[in-house]
């Protein structure tokens, strides 16, 4: 799933990683097709793709001290959450410290959902 949305800095992702949610109960229709899915936390926000205006994705973005996490949500995909560090590094890997970060800050920010599923990861990420 590739970076969607218009993010509010332009720093390249560092370190991706892409969570599998529970799956949420089917809705009850009575007439009709049944309403899209509702963002997975509260704190996601509308967040319109230029290139695409049908899709609908919402993100969140939290700045920390050298960079800034992201969380994407795409309407189309609705059984993944994938959380970015973004930062200003060209060409160069996140520290230790950086990951150890933003792996803290990806668990706090979804742990109202429980515990999920590591669906894929940037590689050198580890869930220690």
């Amino acid at each position: 799933m590739p970076s969607l949305g218009a993010s509010r800095t332009h720093w390249p992702v560092c370190a991706w990683i892409h969570l599998r949610l529970p799956r949420a109960p089917a809705p009850v229709t009575l007439m009709g097709a049944p309403p899209p899915p509702d963002p997975p936390l509260e704190i996601l926000g509308r967040n319109p793709v230029p290139t695409d205006p049908r899709r609908k994705v919402w993100s969140f973005e939290e700045d920390h001290d050298a960079w800034v996490l992201r969380l994407v949500w795409d309407e189309d995909d609705p059984s993944l959450l994938a959380a970015e560090l973004r930062a200003p590094l060209y060409g160069q890997r996140p520290t230790h410290e950086q990951l150890v970060e933003f792996w803290a800050a990806v668990k706090a920010k979804t742990s109202p959902l429980g515990p999920l599923r590591i669906e894929g990861a940037d590689p050198r990420l580890s869930g220690d």
